[in-house]
């Protein structure tokens, strides 16, 4: 976490109190830690393919398709998965998300989205027309309960996080800012690659070229998605898509 250690005593990021932060600071910090007992992919109960690191490939690719077909997308596990899991809100980066994503249209690739809405945020991102989009505000994104509204129902919990990790090769962390995160450990203990933003806790659990890749820090400051970080984000994309397949990489 020295990541985040080192920012908090940064003018922006230390709040009024970052002189005595880098008087005092020791450039150590606590990782945030998951159950690997509730987040193992051989034994959880909604996994339709439980897999180990022996059966990983294999097992991973029927999920992969399983996901495809309910999804209705077309069944081919040869076609890489990218997946978002979190909260549509503005730390994790979904302006920058919802304005690349048309940058990969056409292309030999899948993107699937999971999350709980926050009814502000797709205001803005529909130019107010939230009337147009199939949503629901979710309060909790843990509970697992759903809540009618605007004609649609929108489902996050925590087994649909499970079995995406389970089927997606891809994970994308855009985050703007990032104290640690979870999401990322959670998908490469299922064997998912994080795409993720170079910020907070995300520099220090992702190694770049090993564990997955780094997209570069975002401009926190803009309050409209900066034409740069989408492009950041699209080439990152790219760069991964085209390691996909090729054994030993990460």
């Amino acid at each position: 976490m020295a990541s985040l250690v080192a920012s908090t005593a940064t003018d922006d990021k230390g709040v009024e109190l970052d002189g005595v932060l880098r008087a005092k600071l020791l450039e150590i910090g606590i990782v945030n830690g998951m159950d690997v007992y509730e987040w193992d992919p051989s034994t959880y109960k909604y996994i339709s393919v439980k897999y180990d690191a022996t059966t990983v490939t294999e097992a991973r690719a029927l999920n992969k398709e399983r996901l495809q077909a309910e999804d209705g997308l077309r069944v081919d596990s040869s076609i890489p998965v990218i997946v978002f899991v979190g909260c549509l809100e503005e730390q994790k980066g979904s302006y920058i998300l919802i304005a690349t994503i048309p940058e990969f249209v056409g292309e030999n690739v899948q993107i699937i989205v999971l999350v709980c809405f926050n009814l502000q945020v797709v205001s803005i991102l529909s130019h107010g027309t939230v009337h147009d989009l199939i949503v629901a505000e979710k309060k909790n994104c843990s509970s697992g309960h759903e809540k009618e509204e605007d004609g649609g129902i929108a489902k996050f919990n925590v087994p649909l996080a499970h079995m995406m990790f389970a089927e997606a090769d891809f994970i994308i962390v855009p985050s703007r800012f990032e104290p640690c995160g979870l999401i990322q450990l959670q998908g490469m203990r299922y064997g998912v690659i994080p795409i993720c933003s170079s910020t907070g806790g995300l520099v220090d659990t992702v190694e770049e070229g090993v564990t997955g890749f780094h997209m570069g820090s975002f401009n926190v400051e803009s309050e409209t998605v900066d034409p740069a970080d989408v492009t950041a984000v699209a080439s990152t994309v790219t760069r991964a898509l085209k390691q996909y397949d090729t054994p030993g990489v990460p």
